[in-house]
Formats: structure tokens, C-alpha cells, sequence
């Protein structure tokens, strides 16, 4: 796993911190819990996303691009990161914004993240919901090389075989960190959606040997296919570092039985995790990703799931996203 290899543009704040979470561990019945920071990567408010880009970007300006094209829901922290990083290294970037929620709220269509695109310098344009993204974004780059630019597309999440290598390093990094610590990992918990993450995490523990299980709370797609696609992408970011076949079916675990409604929807259980978040270790969640996760994680330590366990859970950032549910939390809080 020589990750030297690949370009990468070297920008995020790392290593994020791996931090002891007690208050909010006792909360949960006792569970010994840590918060690996990713929310404190640095770019723009950071996220997980930076992680991505550190080698999406190194593959673009290796290229020779000088515009950044990717697509999100819109009030997405992808998007906000991405943009971002073009900012950073003078790169033009232009995004596809998927009305991927359905609401016409004041602040989920021009507050958090949304007044951060417009803040960085992003062109943004809006499909709606269901839109063919993939094609959408050939349709971008095809308009930039048309008047003599050299786009560079970058998939939703930043989540392919490149992007995941940021997750392959993360994998390696928190593996250090515990060695450092004298902490035995038992599991680790994030949220999955897009499947970069997620995939990079089994990817670089497998190749690593380190033997950690990865549970996944879903975010948007049913078990079956998110599992699936978290798998199809850890074996390719294996194969790419070499070792593909160290990546078994049965590290690709996803539970998304914390969806709710859909994609981008808070329900109260969703409010009452970012408040126990916030409140036992001033832990700032998102929305959209890392409080469904911890509506999940939550709902599995009552279960009893992670008796006995250490537990690592991953934040993957996104609080910039608060403002844009203003409407939606006001009031239970």
C-alpha cells in the first residue's frame, strides 16, 4: 500500500484527533466510546470529503485540468468541499445541485451549505430530483471542453477507486493512532452513502490486516445495495493498491434501518441525537449524515449490540449543514 504512487494535493488538516467520548459513552449504557474527527479536516469547515479530494485533486492537476466538475443533493458537503479546493489551487468548478429533497424551505434552499457555494465561488446549476446525474455531468464537461477548457469530473462523494484511497490512508492513520494509544478497536462506526468512505475504511483495514470490523448506518439506499456497492468499490480500490482479493464479502456490513423517511428527512430520533451529541461532549452533528448515524449507533448500544466493546465512531462532518434545517429544528431544541 505505497500511496506515494498517487498524486495527491496535500491540504487537509491531518491527523484529525481520536478522542474520548465518556459523557456520551455513559449516555449510551456505558459504552467505552472514541470520535474519530474527521469533521476537522480543515477545508472550508472540513469533512470527509477533504480526505477524497486530496488525491481527486492531485489526479486533476496531474491531468491538466483547470475545472473541477462534481454534482450533490443541495444542500450537500461534498459540493461545499470540492468547491473549496478549487479555490485553493486557482481551479474553476462548476456543480450540479440535485433537488434530491423535496422541500421550497427559505433555508435548506439558500442557507449552510448553499451560502457557502455561492461564498466559495462555485457555478452551480439545479436538476431535479431522479435526474440521470452521470450524464448530467458529461453534459458539464462536454459545454467546458467545447469553449476550450479541461474539466476534470469528480463522481458524487468523490466516490471512486481515487477518492477511497483517502479512506485507505484514514484506515492506516486510526490504526497508528490506537497502536499509539494503547487502544484495542473493536469496531468502528460511520455513516454510508455514497460508499467512498465507507469502502476505503474496509479497503485499507483488510490490507492492513488489522482485523477491525466496519458497520455502516445507512443513509439513503436499502441494505442489499448499499452493501453491494460499498463492496464493489472496496474490492476495485484493492485492486488498484494490488490486493484485491484481500477484500471478502463479509467485511461489507450496512444497516439501514435509520433511513427514515429518506434521504435528507430528520425525524425526532435524528433531532435527539444531535442534541445528546451536542450536549454530553459539545459534538457538533449534521443532519443528513453523521446524525443518522448516530440515531443508529444510539439505537444498537440499547440494544446491546456493543456490549463490552470499544467502539470508534467516525464523524464525517457536515454541521455547515445545520443552518440549511433551521425551519426544521426550530422548536425542538
Amino acid at each position: 500500500m505505497h500511496l506515494a504512487r498517487f498524486p495527491r494535493a496535500r491540504f487537509a488538516h491531518l491527523p484529525t484527533p481520536l478522542e474520548a467520548a465518556p459523557r456520551l459513552g455513559e449516555a449510551l449504557g456505558g459504552l467505552n466510546l472514541f470520535i474519530k474527527r474527521d469533521d476537522c479536516t480543515g477545508l472550508a469547515g472540513g469533512g470527509n470529503k477533504t480526505r477524497k479530494l486530496e488525491f481527486l485533486v492531485g489526479a486533476a492537476l496531474a491531468a491538466g485540468a483547470d475545472t473541477l466538475v462534481t454534482q450533490g443533493a443541495v444542500q450537500s458537503n461534498h459540493v461545499r468541499q470540492t468547491i473549496a479546493a478549487a479555490a485553493k489551487f486557482g481551479l474553476a468548478c462548476e456543480v450540479i445541485l440535485e433537488e434530491r429533497v423535496a422541500t421550497n424551505a427559505i433555508d435548506y434552499q439558500g442557507s449552510g451549505n448553499v451560502l457557502l457555494d455561492h461564498l466559495l465561488g462555485g457555478k452551480s446549476r439545479r436538476v431535479p430530483a431522479g435526474s440521470d446525474m452521470n450524464a448530467a455531468l458529461e453534459q458539464v464537461a462536454e459545454e467546458i471542453r467545447a469553449r476550450g477548457g479541461k474539466p476534470y469530473v469528480i463522481p458524487g462523494g468523490g466516490s471512486n477507486t481515487i477518492g477511497a484511497l483517502g479512506y485507505v490512508d484514514c484506515a492506516l492513520e486510526l490504526v497508528r493512532q490506537a497502536d499509539a494509544q494503547g487502544l484495542k478497536i473493536d469496531r468502528i462506526v460511520t455513516a454510508t452513502g455514497s460508499a467512498g468512505t465507507h469502502a476505503g475504511l474496509v479497503a485499507g483495514l483488510a490490507l492492513a490486516g488489522a482485523d477491525i470490523p466496519v458497520l455502516g448506518i445507512g443513509v439513503r439506499a436499502p441494505k442489499e445495495t448499499q452493501e453491494a456497492n460499498v463492496h464493489k468499490l472496496a474490492v476495485a480500490t484493492a485492486e488498484m493498491l494490488g490486493h484485491g482479493d484481500r477484500v471478502t464479502r463479509e467485511m461489507t456490513v450496512a444497516d439501514c434501518d435509520y433511513v427514515g423517511e429518506g434521504y435528507g428527512l430528520v425525524d425526532e430520533a435524528v433531532i435527539e441525537a444531535l442534541k445528546l451529541a451536542a450536549r454530553t461532549e459539545g459534538l457538533l452533528l449534521d443532519p443528513v449524515y453523521s446524525g443518522k448515524a448516530m440515531k443508529g449507533l444510539i439505537a444498537l448500544a440499547q440494544q446491546g449490540m456493543f456490549k463490552g466493546e470499544t467502539v470508534v465512531f467516525l464523524h464525517t462532518g457536515g454541521a455547515q449543514g445545520l443552518f440549511g434545517y433551521h425551519s426544521v429544528l426550530e422548536g425542538h431544541l
